[in-house]
């Protein structure tokens, strides 16, 4: 049915394939005779689209460009079947993870003309891009120039991607995944050390860490970027019921309710007890060497060194951990390695948000059209979707009985392929991984047991009239908390009492009060 669809969708996007009077020169798009774009995708006088001129979309991808070559072997496939059913050339713009954030948010400011735009309302500030003008409304578009995707989308889910009550960005909605971040260790160290229990606490992680540190010389217990920030959350996460508010402040967000049942009530647990307690461990974690005397400017890859066998770990979320765990034991055969999701303290776990992973539309995009054609194809074209997403079959994976598997002989660095598509995976398109842990499903279960669904889907925080003072918060948070992080700030009391003082001055008190105050309208709206 699918095929027969896509095809159908295709004729008609090829029908004027030889030529149309509507040129794709054309810029007038509001013209009576135009329904035409600078894209090259004019419509004729007959509706269909014209994708006469050849053109190139931009996809803006968060990731550290492949460096082994299989990358450009895949997409020249990827292109090839592009040209054949849109006329189009995919190009990747990486944004690499060193400074990931400054990088991602300058280049959306920049003006440049970007046509698909990788984007998050958890993590990638779609919503502030969106109130900056960074990408184009997608109403009338969408219906189209990506009919699969257009019907596929419930009008619910469009709903919590609109912004002024337009469509900003393209959810990935049919796709099961978990993203809640914990810590990635070593089960073959854990055990060697005396902890044969899962960890599911701080403490037990500190006698981790310094196990390592007594017992594996040349390890660090966790090799951390100095921007992983993460640590803040987890903590939080794991000794209060504090869940996070979808407000923006850099590179770690400081704005949480107090509990899931209190969660339209605006705070920080940065004025609470919990985070002196934080600076003070982390302090501790510091003075003990858990991680490079020099890690605010270090800008390596902590799973490199985990791969490597020179660190204990890595702080990142569920699915990265069931990657690595396949990886790990192809690199360090016996590692076993294991997951401490900060929800295991005290159960305090909320759903992710369909748009956690999202595709957008540039708003200086010079092919508009053409771009979510090109999109359409990625999501909902199962040849293309298995390249663009696992790479080559044969070399990449071979299937047997319905799963994926790895070639014989497969080298996980000299082979190995990623495109961190984020934004448009969907569950009927993909082939279950054979390789996976079986113990992937227990955990899921686990989850599955605890979660509060996400209360924000449709919360878009205004910053317009506290965004002087967000501006400032963001600026504090960005020079002040690594170092309280990485126990890098000196006495815990005196860092955080001046980190609280700074975000004071920045204006915090205004910015609760307004977010507040968009809670309060946020919930008499949805009858919370």
């Amino acid at each position: 049915m699918l095929g027969g669809v896509l095809a159908a969708v295709l004729a008609l996007s090829l029908a004027a394939c030889s030529g149309s009077k509507n040129s794709a020169d054309s810029t007038d798009k509001g013209s009576d005779g135009g329904k035409a774009s600078a894209s090259g995708s004019a419509s004729t006088d007959n509706g269909a689209i014209d994708t006469s001129k050849f053109v190139t979309v931009s996809y803006v991808m968060l990731g550290n460009k492949p460096t082994n070559g299989q990358f450009e072997k895949v997409m020249e496939k990827v292109n090839a079947l592009l040209k054949q059913k849109a006329n189009a050339n995919l190009e990747i713009k990486w944004v690499e993870w060193a400074d990931w954030q400054t990088k991602y948010n300058l280049l959306l400011a920049s003006g440049e003309s970007l046509d698909l735009i990788t984007t998050a309302t958890d993590w990638l500030d779609a919503w502030p891009n969106a109130q900056k003008g960074a990408f184009m409304a997608l109403d009338d578009l969408l219906p189209k120039y990506a009919p699969l995707t257009w019907q596929e989308v419930p009008q619910e889910d469009w709903a919590e991607t609109k912004y002024k009550n337009q469509i900003m960005m393209i959810p990935e909605d049919h796709y099961t995944q978990w993203v809640n971040h914990g810590f990635i260790y070593r089960g073959d160290w854990a055990k060697e050390l005396g902890i044969t229990s899962p960890i599911k606490d701080f403490e037990t992680l500190g006698q981790y860490f310094q196990g390592i540190k007594d017992k594996k010389p040349g390890v660090i217990p966790w090799d951390s970027e100095g921007t992983n920030l993460e640590m803040f959350d987890g903590y939080v996460n794991s000794y209060s019921d504090a869940i996070s508010l979808p407000v923006s402040t850099g590179p770690i967000g400081i704005f949480y309710a107090p509990s899931y049942d209190q969660k339209f009530t605006a705070g920080s647990p940065v004025f609470e007890d919990t985070f002196l307690n934080f600076a003070k461990l982390m302090k501790e974690w510091g003075d003990k060497s858990y991680w490079r005397q020099d890690v605010l400017s270090y800008k390596g890859d902590a799973k490199t060194a985990l791969e490597a066998g020179k660190s204990g770990g890595v702080e990142h979320h569920t699915q990265t951990f069931l990657g690595e765990r396949y990886k790990m034991d192809q690199l360090q055969p016996g590692s076993e390695l294991q997951f401490f999701p900060w929800s295991a303290t005290r159960n305090n776990l909320v759903s992710m948000s369909i748009t956690h992973g999202a595709t957008a539309l540039g708003a200086h995009s010079k092919n508009p059209e053409r771009a979510l054609m090109v999109y359409d194809l990625l999501r909902q074209d199962p040849e293309i979707y298995k390249l663009f997403n696992y790479g080559i079959e044969g070399v990449q994976y071979v299937v047997k009985d319905g799963k994926r598997y790895r070639p014989d002989g497969y080298d996980v660095q000299k082979d190995d392929f990623y495109s961190d598509f984020w934004g448009g995976r969907i569950d009927k398109n993909e082939i279950p991984d054979g390789t996976l842990w079986d113990g992937y499903k227990d955990l899921y279960a686990s989850y599955d047991q605890i979660k509060k669904p996400y209360p924000y889907g449709r919360f878009v925080f205004d910053k317009n009239p506290v965004n002087n003072e967000l501006t400032a918060i963001t600026q504090v948070v960005s020079q002040s908390l690594p170092a309280i992080v990485f126990g890098k700030a000196g006495d815990p009391e005196k860092a955080v009492n001046d980190f609280r003082n700074q975000l004071k001055s920045a204006g915090y008190d205004k910015v609760v009060a307004e977010l507040q105050k968009q809670l309060d309208a946020y919930k008499q709206q949805i009858g919370g």
